[in-house]
């Protein structure tokens, strides 16, 4: 019983305050007292477009987009590590080393698929053992393996140049 006199209550409550918002809501806005006070809209004049063709002509100071308080820092006047810039050097000719291999492989795949002879100089490869994959797969997996190699020689580089290395310096 007591529940269901709580939701009686409610009810009445939420009509009463839905009412009360109807009505507020259908009155008409109250007119402005003054005749003279101008809309906000006429008040401030607009702000000049500059374009590229116009800009010659503009008087005084030019707005530059942007913070000055977010402009990049200029490059420390410490030279990164020797060390450091070495085996970076050392690890980024390493990828591009089996980025070659894997380049090389998938071109000997191609012409071998095209029934054209393999660049290898006998054809002939006693330390490599028969693949039952099709060579599509074959050459699937090695664009894979090249693409991740690719991903790992950026990422290197993305460090280096984090840690002040200009890529010049690994070259």
């Amino acid at each position: 019983m007591p529940r269901s006199l709580s939701y009686a209550i409610v009810l009445t409550l939420f009509a009463t305050f839905s009412a009360a918002a109807q009505s507020e809501s259908s009155a008409p806005p109250p007119q402005a007292s003054s005749q003279d006070a101008t809309p906000p809209a006429e008040a401030k004049k607009p702000k000049k477009v500059w374009t590229n063709e116009n800009v010659s002509s503009a008087t005084g100071t030019v707005s530059v987009v942007g913070d000055s308080k977010n402009q990049p820092k200029p490059p420390s006047s410490k030279p990164p590590n020797a060390q450091y810039v070495a085996s970076v050097r050392k690890q980024l000719e390493k990828l591009q080393g089996q980025i070659a291999d894997i380049d090389k492989q998938l071109v000997d795949l191609k012409k071998f698929s095209e029934g054209e002879s393999s660049t290898s100089a006998s054809g002939v490869k006693l330390n490599k053992r028969y693949e039952r994959e099709p060579i599509e797969v074959q050459m699937r997996a090695l664009q894979a393996q090249k693409k991740d190699l690719e991903s790992k020689v950026d990422a290197l580089l993305d460090e280096a140049r984090k840690k002040g290395v200009e890529s010049s310096q690994l070259r």
